[in-house]
């Protein structure tokens, strides 16, 4: 018997990819004061979502987790996390988070601007 999160024929391991040890930075709350990206470092009061959205996905409604690297697959494909079965001991597991910056400029092209307010302090007043 093979367990059901060994990757196997057919589907390419579609179904049953597993990455394990994803380190988790933020969780947000839709609605919540936890939605932005402020900081304890950096009190700019921006939402999470990038200037533009995030490419091929938009603007960030709902709840949303934060975690070191990358995830695999499509932008809105469905990750299902679980709770690691090990007890994690080594020091980069255990060591406190803290976040000093979160980066919401645009993802297209090269975004300089965090937030739109600022876009528009360095511009000033544009030609109607």
């Amino acid at each position: 018997r093979v367990s059901y999160t060994v990757a196997r024929a057919g589907q390419n391991g579609y179904h049953h990819r597993t990455e394990m040890n994803k380190k988790v930075y933020k969780i947000g709350k839709a609605g919540q004061e936890t939605h932005d990206a402020s900081t304890e470092f950096d009190r700019t009061e921006k939402d999470i979502t990038p200037m533009g959205g995030f490419p091929h996905y938009g603007i960030v409604k709902g709840d949303y987790l934060m975690i070191k690297g990358c995830c695999v697959g499509p932008k809105k494909r469905v990750v299902t996390l679980r709770q690691s079965l090990l007890k994690q001991t080594s020091r980069l597991a255990l060591e406190e988070i803290k976040l000093k910056f979160i980066d919401t400029s645009s993802k297209f092209g090269h975004g300089r601007f965090q937030t739109t307010d600022e876009k528009q302090r360095f511009f000033g007043k544009l030609k109607a």
